[in-house]
């Protein structure tokens, strides 16, 4: 079920990113960014549809992903990529709005939030997101900001095909991509999280047994109550943080947490 759930998920946000593609960019020239913007424009410039140039410019992204990033990933990202590509060439290239500026936030917003949840949800849609989390793997940089450096590239060949001023448009709209992934996908957010128990050895296993994660184990005692207690400390992802407070809730609900953002992390930490 749950991962029927997922798939779910990555076809609903692979159509929707599909109908923001024809809908808001591509009727006004204003392209997405990274592989997918080089499929829109190559769909632009020849008589073959953006969502098949979508295919064949992945396909060696794929591989090398497949490799690095896991085959349940990589088999997610194919499904999100195939299911854009149908979305594009069945939904007409039109356009909702004449003002392109408008139509540059407003598809950048919501192929932001669509891509966002298809890498929350295991998933990427090929080209600069594989390349970027490829490169997350060794450091914390915030996804959004990385693809908009790695999308930037398209913007120049865009102002040389078309204009300068389509490519402005396409600079605003990748830039608002990149932040909207960033608030959706938070991986790379890390929180130091400190739990004070009478149940240690109990909420320690628990915690081992549902992260992988280190957990460094100390003795406490209450300033008030001089009583006994264990003081468990680790590092875990800003995903991880739901499934920490369920699990601290039910092994014991008086336990003492708290959490706060790490500014950085030296040593080993698995991403």
């Amino acid at each position: 079920m749950k991962r029927l759930n997922r798939l779910l998920i990555l076809f609903v946000c692979s159509i929707i990113l599909g109908i923001s593609f024809n809908l808001f960019l591509l009727p006004h020239e204003v392209l997405s960014g990274g592989v997918t913007g080089l499929a829109m424009l190559f769909g632009l410039l020849t008589p073959i549809n953006s969502g098949i140039w979508l295919v064949i410019l992945n396909a060696p992204i794929f591989i090398v992903g497949w490799m690095k990033l896991g085959k349940e990933f990589i088999l997610n990202s194919i499904f999100s990529v195939f299911i854009t590509s149908i979305t594009m060439q069945y939904v007409p290239v039109s356009q909702i709005t004449e003002d392109a500026l408008l139509s540059s936030v407003f598809g950048g917003v919501i192929a932001g939030v669509a891509v966002g949840l298809i890498i929350r949800f295991y998933g990427s849609t090929g080209g600069a997101d594989i390349i970027g989390l490829l490169l997350t793997l060794k450091r914390d940089i915030p996804l959004g900001g990385l693809i908009f450096a790695l999308n930037s590239i398209v913007v120049f060949i865009s102002g040389f095909v078309f204009s300068w001023e389509l490519a402005m448009y396409t600079m605003a709209s990748i830039y608002i991509f990149g932040i909207v992934i960033d608030r959706i996908h938070t991986r790379h957010i890390k929180l130091s999280l400190m739990v004070v128990t009478d149940r240690g050895e109990e909420l320690k296993n628990e915690l081992i047994k549902n992260l992988i994660r280190g957990i460094t184990v100390m003795d406490g005692q209450g300033g008030y109550s001089n009583t006994e207690r264990k003081v468990l400390y680790t590092v875990i992802s800003r995903y991880e943080l739901t499934l920490v407070k369920s699990l601290i809730t039910k092994v014991d609900p008086k336990a003492f947490a708290s959490i706060n953002e790490t500014v950085e992390i030296i040593g080993n930490f698995r991403r």
